[in-house]
This record gives C-alpha cells, structure tokens and sequence, in this order.
C-alpha cells in the first residue's frame, strides 16, 4: 500500500478565474467549482478509477494552490472488497498522521500534479469547458426561473437554416421556426422582443434540449405586447378575458371593461385604429400581416359566440344544437348554431376555416354557421341578436342592482356594527361610572377634627444689653432726624398713657423670677421726669420747618 508523501501544488491564479468569471457572466465561486471537478474527473481517468472511484480537489481561493488525492473508503478488514477503492482500519492508522481513522472515514492519498502527463492535462481542459457550461446554464436557471411569462428583449447573432440565435444578456438562445410569426424573417443585429414560455433545469440525459424557451407565436407574447401598447389594458381597467391565435394569421382578443365609462374594444381599437396598428406593427416582417379581432367579452354565452365570428354579421344563434349532431352526443351543450346573412358563409368561416375555427377555440362551443336561407329551409329556430343585446343589457343591468343591494347591505351591516360596538363602550362607560359613584357614596365620612386646645398665655421676658447712655443717644438723634430740609412733617400721635399697659418691674420679675433688673427705682424716675420735660417743648406742629431752610441753603 502506498505511502502518504509530501503533497505537491500548483497555483491558479485569482486573475484567471475572475477573467473568465467576467466573461461568462458566472460567480468566481461557480469557476473554482468547475476548475475542481475537471480536475478530479481527470486524473480519476488517468488513474483508469472507474465510475465508483473517488477523488478530493480544493483550489485555495487566497493562495491559488491545487491539493489533489485519491480517496479510499476506511472499512473492517473483512468488509474489504476492492483494494483499488477500500482500505482497512488497521492499514490506514500505520500511516496516520496526528489522525486516527475509524470505519466510514475517508482516507486519502495525495497526488503529484507535476507528475500529470499530457493525457490528463487534456481532460482537464475538456473537462472545464463542460463543467463551465453546466455552471452557465445553472445560472441560466437561476437567473430567468422568475421571469417566465414575461417580454424579453434580446439581439439577433445569427440567422441560420431559418434559426434565429439571440443574445439575451449574456447567454445565448435559440429562436425556432416554429416559435416564429408567419415568415418573418431577421438580420444579424436585429432586436428581437421574445416571450420566456419556459425555463427548464439542467438536463444532463438531453443536453441538445433548450434550457430556456422563448417563442413569438403564443397567446402570451400578445397579451404583453397589448399591455405595453394600450395603456386601459396595462393599468386593469380593459380586462383580456382570452386569446385565441394563429400566428401570422389571425388572432381573437376578447376584452371586457370594469368601468362602464369605458368602450373596451375603443380602448384596444383607437381613434382610426392607431392602437391597434401599433401592436400589429410588432408582429413580424411578413409578407401577409397577422389580422386581429377585438370583440366583447359577454357573460351570456349566445351573445359571446355571435361576436366571436366578427368580422362576421351573425343574425342569431341557437345554443344546444348542431347542423351535424351526432345522436347520444353527451357534449351537445356545448354546440351552438350561427345563422348568417345569405352570401356571407366565406366571410364567417375565414381563410381556411380560420376565423371559425378561432371562435371555436375563444368560445369553448363548436360552432356551425348557416345561412339564413338555409336555416329557414331547416327550420332552426334561433334568438336574434337584438334580443340576446337586449338581455345582455338586463342582465348587466340586474348584476348591477344586485350589487348594489349587496354593497348597500354590507355598508347597513357595517353601521349597524359600529352602532353596536359604540352603545356597547357608551354602557360600559356609564357602568364603571355608576361604579365609581357607588364607591364614593360607600366610602365612610372622616371623623371630625377635635377642636384645639387654647394656646396658654406664655410670659416672656426680654433681656436686653444696651446702656442707658446708648438710649439717650438714639433718643437725640431721632429727634434730629423729625427735621427734612423743605418738608413740613407732622409729628406722630402720641400714644397716651391709658393706651399703654405698663408692667412695672417688680411684677416682671414676679413673672420672671430668672430676669433681671435693667434699671433701678430711681433711674426710672428720673426718665420719666425727663420724658415729660421733653413733652413741653415737642409740640412742633404749627411750626413750618420751610422757614429756616436758609440757614441750610448752601448756595447761600
């Protein structure tokens, strides 16, 4: 059994893969991933590995290395049944490196890319070429699997055997015969408006098969070219209710309007057919142009096969029977006779019975179409089309009242359920207030405050720290303060001896035991002797102090 050796490399470098990543519109990831599994694909097939053998590939995506090895499955030694493939427990821990195997591990051999011999670079190339357009085509996938149904809008490449090859994007697809209107034909360069019909996963068993279909002969690219070319169909006020097509031939549109303002068919038509032309104009370069018809959709099915036969003048229509009714036909319902006027059979039934065959596709009923003689000859009793308008009319007209009572009934149901719900909040609002005014009367009065106590009379005493002296001294200068230079000011009343209640100073330290004495007997004589002294000489109020201003004037 052969060795682990020291592994050699060779680099890729990062420049490489993001080159041809740019050029095929793929993921530098999506090439790593090609280049790796051309690589192992190749040198399983130089190692002559078979289907069932195994190999590990890593390209580093910073450094570029290549590591390469054979992988052999790890199994009991009595489980082994191709040495080629398989190894035993016990022959991959001798040759472990830090690593011990156990049954279902991987064990592998590395290879020496420097020893690969021009056979397996060969393979690597052809490999990659294939790996890389598996990686395009599941881009492909990725790309358009949400657009189907959509318009695409591409280049013609190549015009080949009557085989358009388109550029959408970056990917090519292919244009087929029949796929195309009529015999229009293109030129390298050309643009092309195509409609995706389908995308498909990759098939590797039919790998011929188209990934992406585009066609310009179904109903759908006419649909996308009357919502790009008329703006009520676009915006959902003109409805397409179906198409019936023969492409390059003709084609039947029936349209119906959600605003009874609305013409649908003048909506799809224009002014002198100007909207119209513009969608014809895109439906190839053909010699023979594919004609439209635009009729109204009708929910009343007689009215709606008469106007399927447009440009036909249908007289009436009997729904239920067939000039070729074949007896215990279970699917006569859906039959329907139309009675022409008399010379206009071709005209109903179109170029190769197209037009009928059209309105049979449109309509869901087999129609057969008469001419008046005929019908009178074969007594086909008919509605005449007036009267399937005029009960067209009055069905529209009931489905209208019908839903407007509905609309008015669901509005009375509405108000009467706001009504509800608001009588249901103004009770409960009532309720909770009958609650909380139930609580307040319930709650107990508080008890009555007991009256406070009088405040005892409480005796102060005041100690004071000024001399005599100093209260002569503030005496005389209030006395000079009583003279403003240029006011007369009275003197204030003097309070009476009556009006003052004197304590005398034995009767405040009688109420006082801790207060002392500021003045003794005598010294109180004598202030008050001085106070009535005092009183002789203040009566100044007929004294005007104006008159002695000029002693004070200092200008003066």
């Amino acid at each position: 059994m052969a060795k682990k050796t020291e592994q050699a490399t060779l680099k890729v470098p990062s420049e490489l893969v993001e080159g041809v990543a740019e050029e095929k519109g793929l993921s530098s990831e999506a090439v790593y991933w090609a280049l790796e599994e051309a690589i192992k694909k190749s040198y399983i097939n130089q190692l002559k590995g078979g289907p069932l053998a195994k190999a590990y590939c890593h390209i580093d995506r910073d450094s570029g290395d290549i590591s390469l090895a054979f992988v052999k499955d790890v199994l009991e030694d009595h489980d082994i049944t191709d040495d080629f493939l398989q190894i035993s427990v016990e022959e991959a821990n001798k040759n472990k490196e830090g690593k011990v195997y156990k049954v279902g591990d991987e064990y592998l051999i590395p290879a020496d890319l420097e020893e690969a011999g021009k056979a397996m670079i060969m393979g690597i190339k052809s490999g990659f070429r294939s790996k890389l357009n598996e990686a395009e085509r599941t881009a492909l996938y990725e790309i358009y699997k949400d657009h189907i149904g959509e318009m695409a809008t591409g280049t013609v490449v190549s015009w080949e055997d009557r085989i358009a090859t388109i550029m959408l994007g970056r990917n090519t697809i292919e244009l087929t015969r029949r796929d195309m209107i009529g015999d229009e034909f293109f030129k390298p360069g050309d643009p092309i408006k195509v409609y995706i019909q389908e995308v498909r996963q990759t098939d590797p068993s039919a790998p011929k098969k188209h990934q992406i279909e585009v066609t310009r002969s179904s109903e759908g690219f006419l649909r996308r070219l009357f919502e790009e070319e008329i703006h009520e169909v676009y915006d959902g006020t003109v409805v397409i209710k179906g198409i019936a097509r023969e492409a390059g031939v003709r084609s039947k549109v029936a349209v119906y309007s959600t605003n009874d303002d609305v013409d649908p068919t003048g909506s799809c038509i224009g002014p002198g057919g100007s909207r119209i032309q513009k969608v014809v104009g895109q439906l190839g370069n053909s010699k023979d142009k594919e004609k439209i018809d635009v009729i109204p959709y009708s929910d009343l099915p007689a009215l709606y096969v008469a106007e399927s036969l447009r440009p036909a003048q249908v007289l009436g229509v009997e729904m239920g029977a067939s000039v070729n009714a074949v007896k215990g036909d279970d699917d006569i319902n859906k039959h329907a006779i139309c009675v022409v006027k008399d010379g206009t059979l071709n005209v109903s039934i179109g170029r190769k019975g197209a037009n009928v065959r059209l309105a049979n596709k449109l309509t869901g009923y087999k129609i057969d179409v008469v001419e008046e003689k005929k019908a009178a000859e074969e007594g086909i009793e008919y509605t005449p089309i007036e009267e399937l308008r005029e009960m067209s009319l009055n069905a529209r007209r009931e489905k209208a009242r019908a839903e407007y009572a509905e609309k008015s009934r669901r509005e009375a149901l509405k108000r009467a359920e706001e009504d509800a719900a608001r009588k249901a909040k103004e009770e409960e609002t009532a309720r909770k207030a009958e609650e909380e005014k139930a609580k307040a009367e319930a709650k107990p009065e508080p008890a009555p405050e007991e009256p406070k106590k009088a405040e005892e009379a409480v005796h102060v005493s005041v100690k004071t720290t000024t001399s005599l002296e100093s209260l002569e001294k503030e005496l005389e200068a209030a006395k000079e303060k009583k003279t403003v230079s240029g006011v007369t000011r009275k003197k204030p009343r003097k309070i009476t001896e009556e009006e003052v209640e004197r304590v005398k100073p034995s009767e405040a330290a009688a109420a006082s035991p801790s207060a002392m004495p500021i003045y003794s007997e005598e010294e109180l004589e004598e202030i008050e002797q001085e106070d009535s002294l005092d009183d002789d000489y203040n009566d100044y109020d007929d004294i005007d102090v104006a008159d002695y201003d000029q002693y004070y004037d200092d200008d003066k």
